[in-house]
């Protein structure tokens, strides 16, 4: 409980094992945590500014119970698995060179966020802003284009023809 309810401001978290901590209520202002795992942690309240999860493991989190006021975190070389980050408005948001596996992005907006070279295996989305988003060098997306908005949204062959995957037609 040492994280609850907390202010860490220009703080560096490196090498922790943070698994089922309660960061319940807690503030991270201008902060990194590098290789560190954060599994199961309980982010109920919790406001993230300015913060850049590099090497981490980030499993079974619902970032969509932290505090979205001001918001902006950034994930750099993780893995990201079992997360929600539905409902949940994170334009700008990066997911760089990430592994993130059966994540959920329902209702998301994620305009301008950036998914380059990020692995997006069974992660959902669905009614999400995808509009400027980037997915160049991402792979195992599976994006309906009917059931979120695409707009000038950045893809790399031959990746992008898995936005094909809801019609039933083959490719030769």
């Amino acid at each position: 409980m040492k994280y609850q309810g907390q202010e860490y401001e220009a703080e560096i978290f490196k090498g922790i094992d943070l698994t089922g901590a309660s960061f319940k209520n807690s503030k991270f202002i201008d902060c990194n945590f590098e290789n560190c795992n954060l599994s199961n942690v309980d982010l109920n309240g919790t406001k993230f500014k300015d913060v850049l999860l590099r090497e981490c493991k980030i499993l079974g989190l619902d970032f969509s119970k932290s505090n979205e006021f001001m918001l902006s975190i950034w994930f750099k070389d993780s893995f990201l698995s079992y997360s929600v980050f539905s409902d949940m408005n994170l334009e700008n948001t990066e997911f760089i060179n990430c592994q993130i596996y059966d994540c959920d992005f329902v209702n998301t907006n994620l305009k301008n966020a950036n998914f380059e070279g990020s692995d997006l295996k069974n992660s959902i989305f669905q009614n999400t802003n995808l509009s400027f988003a980037s997915f160049k060098n991402a792979k195992n997306y599976n994006i309906d284009p009917n059931h979120n908005f695409l707009k000038r949204t950045k893809f790399s062959v031959p990746e992008v023809i898995s936005l094909l995957n809801i019609y039933d037609i083959d490719i030769e």
